[in-house]
């Protein structure tokens, strides 16, 4: 059990502090783990209004299970998480820390998430949950916390870029979510470039928000 303890949070760890030493001022850690748990607490919920959902047969059709089942109900709650727990905060001053804050949201639910998993299904699939379902959570937490910190420094177009800040991710994860229901044998195929491309947008994204004058 260890084990797979280690092995589950261990991709976590490494993708926050990676996301954490890029930020230009750092951010308390206090404010951090507040978030992150914040994200953990809401696997339980979502993962019973999806099993509920789906008592109910819901929908049979992979599309509305991979945008509304999953990627809506999964990128709402962190949003709403985000703008409930650190929107107004004061520590959330810098156009980075929504990344930095979002990508912790996103880690904390990846991090449950992923533990149950590799209880449930072996340790064996450590490594390919870290690549892509795990790194995945974080790179839609990116892209959230890129909208969020948009909306908090530039006056101009605040709830547009707040509404960005679920859209985007959403569809995002709607994607991945559809990707991996619709394609069997060639599923790595498609899901490599998707994930390449994630991190190529997200890469620039980060380095647009630690630059002050790059926030268009």
């Amino acid at each position: 059990m260890l084990a797979i303890i280690s092995a589950g949070i261990a991709p976590v760890f490494a993708l926050m502090s990676f996301f954490y030493l890029k930020d230009r001022f750092s951010e308390p850690l206090t404010l951090i783990v507040k978030t992150f748990i914040s994200g953990a607490a809401l696997v339980f919920p979502i993962m019973f209004i999806q099993y509920a959902l789906q008592a109910e047969n819901f929908s049979d059709s992979n599309f509305i299970q991979s945008f509304l089942l999953i990627g809506f109900s999964e990128e709402f709650f962190k949003w709403f998480i985000f703008i409930y727990v650190i929107y107004n905060h004061t520590e959330f001053d810098a156009h980075y820390d929504g990344i930095i804050y979002a990508v912790s949201i996103s880690l904390g639910f990846a991090t449950v998430e992923n533990v149950l998993y590799l209880v449930t299904n072996g340790i064996e699939y450590a490594f390919s949950r870290a690549l892509f379902p795990v790194s995945s959570h974080a790179l839609f937490g990116v892209i959230m916390g890129y909208y969020f910190g948009k909306a908090k420094v530039n006056k101009y177009y605040k709830k547009w870029n707040v509404t960005l800040a679920f859209v985007f991710p959403f569809l995002l994860h709607g994607s991945y979510n559809f990707i991996l229901k619709t394609v069997t044998s060639e599923w790595l195929g498609l899901l490599v470039p998707f994930m390449i491309i994630l991190w190529i947008v997200c890469l620039n994204r980060m380095k647009a928000a630690n630059n002050p004058v790059q926030i268009d």
